[in-house]
C-alpha cells in the first residue's frame, strides 16, 4: 500500500465550520502517520444567482451574443472562486502542519461533491467531513445535506464532527455484536488513531442471550491491546442510552456502525442516523 492509498481526506468548503474539520483532520493524520489532504469541490453546476432578464434581447445575433457574455461571466466567476479557494486551502494546510499532520496536500475539483468522493474513496483510510457547511447559518440546519448521502453511498470510516475543536480523550463504541462494530472493535484495537485513550463499550437495545458473551469478546479484544476499558449492556432504546451514555460519561467520540442488518438496524437507518447524529453532539466516528 502506498501512501496515496492511506491518506486523510478532508472534504471542505469556504465556511468557518471547515476549520473544525481541518482540525479533526489534522489530528486524526498525525495520530496515525497519514498523508493528509483538503479536497474542495467547486459545484459544475452552480445556482443561478444573478438573476438578470434577458427576455428583452433581440437582434439577428442577439443569442449569440448573450450565450457568449455569460460563458465570459461564468469563466470570470469560476477564476475567481478557485482563487479564493486557493487561497483559504493554503491557510487550512498551514494550520494542519502546525498541529503536526504531514504532508498535507491541497486540491480543487470542479463537479459533484457525491461523485468526487465517490471517485476518490479507493485510495483514502479515512474521511472527515463537518457536519454543517457554508449554508448552516441559512438553513439553520444541525447536519449538512450532503452528509446522509455520504454515509450511505461511501464504503470507507468517515469521522463527521462537530462545531469546535477538542481533542478526544474518551471514546464510546456502540456495539451490538454484528459484524460491523467487531470489526470496529478491531479496529479501535488496532489503530494507532485511539492508542492510550479509555474506551467505553455499550450495548443496548432488546437483550440478547449472545450479549455477555459479545461484549465480553470487546472487553478482552481491547484490554489485550493495552486499553483501559469499561463495557456494559444497558437494556433500552439506543438512541436514548447511547445519548445519556456520552453525556453522563464525558464522552469526546463516538464509534457506530451505519445501515447494517443487525439488532441496531432500526436505529442505524433512514432517518434515525441522522437523529443520532444530531442528538450526540460529538465527532463521530461511522464504520460502514
Amino acid at each position: 500500500m502506498t501512501p496515496q492509498d492511506n491518506k486523510v481526506l478532508a472534504c471542505v468548503d469556504l465556511s468557518p465550520y471547515a476549520q473544525h474539520v481541518a482540525d479533526y483532520a489534522a489530528w486524526a493524520a498525525a495520530r496515525m502517520s497519514a498523508p493528509l489532504e483538503f479536497l474542495h469541490v467547486i459545484d459544475r453546476h452552480p445556482q443561478l444567482q444573478h438573476g438578470q432578464d434577458h427576455s428583452g434581447a433581440i437582434g439577428a445575433n442577439a443569442q449569440e451574443v448573450l450565450l457568449r457574455n455569460l460563458s465570459e461571466e461564468d469563466a470570470a466567476r469560476t477564476r475567481a472562486e478557485r482563487e479564493a479557494a486557493r487561497s483559504f486551502l493554503q491557510g487550512l494546510r498551514e494550520r494542519a502542519l502546525a498541529a503536526g499532520a504531514s504532508p498535507v496536500d491541497t486540491r480543487q475539483r470542479h463537479g459533484d461533491l457525491e461523485e468526487t468522493l465517490s471517485e476518490q474513496q479507493e485510495g483514502v483510510r479515512l474521511f472527515v467531513l463537518g457536519r454543517r457547511g457554508a449554508s448552516a447559518d441559512t438553513t439553520q440546519r444541525e447536519l449538512g445535506r450532503h452528509v446522509e448521502w455520504t454515509v450511505r453511498s461511501l464504503q470507507r470510516p468517515i469521522l463527521t464532527v462537530t462545531d469546535g475543536f477538542k481533542v478526544p480523550e474518551r471514546v464510546l463504541i456502540a456495539f451490538d455484536g454484528s459484524a460491523i462494530t467487531r470489526k470496529g472493535v478491531e479496529m479501535v484495537a488496532s489503530s494507532p488513531l485511539f492508542k492510550g485513550l479509555p474506551v467505553h463499550v455499550l450495548m443496548s437495545g432488546k437483550p440478547s442471550g449472545e450479549g455477555s458473551k459479545q461484549i465480553e469478546w470487546a472487553r478482552q479484544t481491547l484490554e489485550q491491546a493495552g486499553f483501559g476499558v469499561e463495557a456494559e449492556i444497558e437494556p433500552g432504546d439506543p438512541e436514548t442510552v447511547i445519548g445519556h451514555a456520552i453525556q453522563d460519561k464525558g464522552i469526546d467520540l463516538l464509534i457506530m456502525g451505519a445501515y447494517t442488518h443487525s439488532p441496531l438496524r432500526q436505529l442505524l437507518a433512514g432517518s434515525k442516523t441522522t437523529e443520532l447524529l444530531r442528538a450526540a453532539r460529538v465527532p463521530t466516528l461511522l464504520l460502514r
